[in-house]
């Protein structure tokens, strides 16, 4: 299996960090042409895209970003809502000068790209949506949250390599998928001082959001039917966060979009199933009019 290095050789990739309003920002970028701004899930990071970076970069500029609060971008003392981080994501958006993007976003990723979209329609040109909606999950959707949180919380309980690969096996179906390489990355990012007890909180966060338990916002209440550009979904037969039963009412309810099913995934399929990912979206986004 091959290591992101060599994933990232001879294609120009670099890691970048810029001020978003205010938050210095952690990104891994390549290509040029039109922006295309991709978003990892909850506790991730930038490497989250390691086998598409490459290959999307012949077509775009693509950019991976350390969420706020995630990776090495800064983690500001807030609660960390959709608003947090689809603000983040235009303030990025600003900062390296571009009116429109295309936004691809994973599992939370997913819903900060919905909630960006249907907050500043006029900045986003299409969306990639990867296992992850706005859509209120179901009876066994809560049950995988509880799951989750309670993988989450054992990383401050036991902080160790060993704890981290468990959670990043949660996110495939092949457990031999998770590489020492990225656990290693992984590992060395939640050594940060105070990471580890701040992403538990991040997590906890995000989950209850899941519930509807944080703030005044209901952001499901909010339909899909208002996105006002064109929808990618990629959605998975082993995906443990939100079954494509559980989610079919709010796909259903996206005026403008493809649907695509990659078997044999579960809720990394950008990672799992990478050639299949990148083909998708080069094919979806390079038929988006300028």
């Amino acid at each position: 299996m091959s290591s992101i290095w060599t994933d990232f050789a001879g294609r120009g990739v670099k890691e970048t960090f810029i001020n978003a309003g205010g938050l210095r920002t952690r990104m891994i970028e390549a290509g040029s042409g039109r922006p295309l701004v991709m978003l990892h899930g909850t506790g991730g990071h930038a490497e989250t895209y390691a086998r598409n970076i490459g290959p999307l970069s012949e077509h775009f500029h693509v950019m991976s970003l350390d969420m706020a609060g995630h990776g090495y971008t800064d983690r500001p003392d807030v609660t960390y809502t959709l608003d947090v981080f689809a603000d983040h994501v235009i303030a990025v958006l600003d900062a390296i000068g571009q009116e429109k993007a295309f936004l691809e976003g994973e599992s939370l990723g997913g819903g900060v790209a919905c909630w960006t979209a249907l907050k500043y329609p006029d900045r986003v040109q299409a969306l990639v949506l990867n296992t992850g909606l706005l859509a209120r999950p179901d009876g066994p959707g809560l049950k995988q949250l509880d799951d989750l949180e309670a993988r989450t919380r054992r990383l401050s309980q036991d902080f160790s390599r060993d704890v981290v690969r468990r959670r990043l096996e949660w996110l495939v179906l092949d457990p031999a998928q998770v590489t020492d390489e990225l656990v290693d990355i992984r590992y060395k990012i939640y050594s940060q001082p105070g990471m580890v007890d701040h992403l538990v909180n991040l997590t906890c966060t995000v989950l209850d959001q899941n519930r509807g338990q944080v703030g005044d916002v209901d952001y499901y209440a909010h339909s899909l039917s208002a996105l006002k550009c064109p929808v990618l979904l990629i959605w998975t037969d082993h995906n443990p966060g939100k079954s494509l039963a559980a989610v079919q009412h709010a796909i259903d309810a996206i005026p403008q979009k493809e649907f695509h099913l990659i078997k044999n995934a579960a809720h990394w399929a950008q990672w799992e199933k990478p050639d299949e990912v990148n083909a998708l979206m080069t094919d979806f986004l390079t038929r988006i009019p300028q």
